[in-house]
């Protein structure tokens, strides 16, 4: 769950809506009504932006995440045509 915030009042309650992103819900900040930014925890925004892995792992050992990959080819040609 979630709370939005008109920008002024997240200014003027800013300590107090600190406190509820650091509970863990996420807090909409909106202007002119329109949602604008999210203030969430230090823990969320870690897991949000932790890396899954780096690309030279996955190009060098693509057998260890071949399940994700769809391999199957179309058989395909095209259309033909005149030119």
């Amino acid at each position: 769950m979630h709370s939005e915030w008109q920008l002024q009042e997240a200014k003027s309650n800013f300590s107090q809506l600190v406190k509820r992103a650091a509970g863990g819900d996420a807090q909409v900040v909106t202007v002119h009504g329109k949602p604008t930014a999210v203030v969430v925890s230090a823990e969320a925004y870690a897991r949000l932006t932790r890396r899954k892995g780096k690309l030279s792992d996955a190009l060098l050992h693509p057998e260890l995440g071949i399940e994700d990959l769809d391999l199957a080819r179309s058989r395909d040609t095209g259309r033909k045509f005149e030119l």
